[in-house]
């Protein structure tokens, strides 16, 4: 009984801010971002150093049923968030209960050597394919648990759905069931024998990308197909997925549809290759991996400035990332109306635990004087926040000093 009370009095507050008239303009702000009818940028966090973050009580974990513990982290971290640094977070007004689904993997491991650190830590991979080759790779069954997952969600509805309703929710079709060949291929190969391989023996190099692309297309069918995605998912990875562009069906739910949900890809270790590398390795084939879906986000960590040309290739293409060590000024140039940034301020200033506001303000000023000045529809997204050397107030801070920027912001 004692942990239904802490679920019941954090569902009580949760659902208090996922109806309020702040959220709801939320979801408009996001939806006309990626609609490409802005109304003012959006700032979204994500990412976060949780581990450092204690405030008093507020993140404590009380709950000792296993079900209700994990419910309860994520409602504290929300709650937490929605106080203290909630930029333009938009929460759904239900409780979710994630489906059980599994994996029968794709015939080979990662090997790697993982050399700890603070709050993150060093990884070193080998070449898998030193010992054998592309034979060992196989498209994986997915499976899904519905007699677990049904028993979750009777016992999370039982206990809070009179407050909020309680909805089972597949996969968001972000990094996880993204099309992310040449990351998996990075951490099967070790990023030294991936680049000399695309100079060395580029023919094995387009046998892994054909067979992983093949893989990611079985995958996300075989999702489809078991009614595993989640529809009505509100972000993408970090960045928004709030649209009128696809809109849903009743049937849609019960029925999965790959053209009503956005499509990933991404090839971050491919900051270091050409444009026509680029294009030669991993395009040809995104074209390919992407098409089944209604809006396609690309990018991660990877600078795309000099590479929207070669994007454009991609069906359904909708938001490109504009990482910090990008040219913002030459991707809003290239980019223009026609797709949306999703455009990364530089986290690393939050590592010192302390904000320059003046350094925030002159960052943020960029991206926001290019983006105005080529009618950019745009989010800016504070991601990858590894640590705040232990002081959170340095991310509230830029927090404030973000949405005083966005919601002054004048131009498109």
């Amino acid at each position: 009984m004692k942990d239904i009370h802490i679920i019941r009095e954090l569902a009580a507050e949760y659902a208090q801010a996922a109806n309020s008239d702040q959220n709801r303009e939320k979801i408009r702000l996001h939806t006309a971002v990626n609609d490409l009818q802005m109304i003012r940028p959006i700032v979204l966090i994500d990412e976060i150093p949780w581990g450092e973050m204690a405030i008093g009580e507020e993140l404590t974990l009380r709950c000792e049923d296993e079900d209700f513990r994990r419910l309860e982290g994520r409602l504290r971290r929300s709650l937490y968030q929605w106080k203290h640094m909630p930029a333009d977070m938009a929460l759904p007004n239900y409780i979710a209960v994630e489906k059980i689904i599994h994996s029968t993997g794709i015939g080979v491991e990662v090997e790697e050597e993982l050399i700890e650190g603070g709050q993150v830590s060093s990884h070193k991979y080998h070449n898998v394919f030193q010992e054998a080759g592309l034979e060992m790779l196989h498209e994986p069954v997915i499976t899904y648990d519905r007699e677990e997952t049904a028993r979750q969600w009777e016992k999370v509805g039982e206990a809070v759905g009179d407050i909020l309703p309680v909805k089972i929710v597949g996969e968001a079709t972000g990094y996880g069931l993204g099309c992310k060949t040449w990351d998996t291929i990075a951490t099967l190969m070790g990023a030294d024998d991936l680049l000399f391989g695309l100079v060395d023996d580029p023919d094995f190099m387009h046998g892994l990308a054909r067979k992983l692309t093949d893989i990611f297309l079985n995958t996300v069918k075989q999702y489809e197909r078991l009614n595993l995605i989640d529809m009505d998912a509100m972000y993408c990875h970090c960045a928004s997925a709030l649209t009128s562009g696809m809109p849903k069906e009743p049937g849609d739910l019960a029925h999965n549809n790959l053209k009503k949900v956005w499509g990933r890809g991404l090839a971050q270790i491919f900051a270091a290759v050409s444009p026509q590398m680029h294009e030669e390795f991993d395009i040809q084939y995104m074209k390919e991996a992407m098409e089944p879906f209604g809006y396609v986000y690309y990018g991660c960590c990877e600078p795309l400035d000099q590479k929207i040309d070669i994007l454009e290739q991609i069906p359904n293409l909708r938001k490109i990332s504009i990482t910090p060590w990008a040219d913002v000024d030459a991707a809003a140039e290239r980019i223009g109306t026609r797709y949306v940034i999703s455009s990364k301020p530089n986290p690393s200033q939050l590592s010192l635990g302390k904000t320059d506001k003046e350094e925030v303000r002159r960052e943020l000023s960029r991206i926001l004087s290019a983006c105005r000045r080529n009618r950019c529809s745009f989010e800016l997204v504070l991601k990858d926040i590894s640590t705040v050397n232990g002081n959170p107030q340095c991310l509230f801070d830029w927090e404030k000093t973000a949405m005083e920027m966005v919601c002054e912001y004048e131009g498109f």
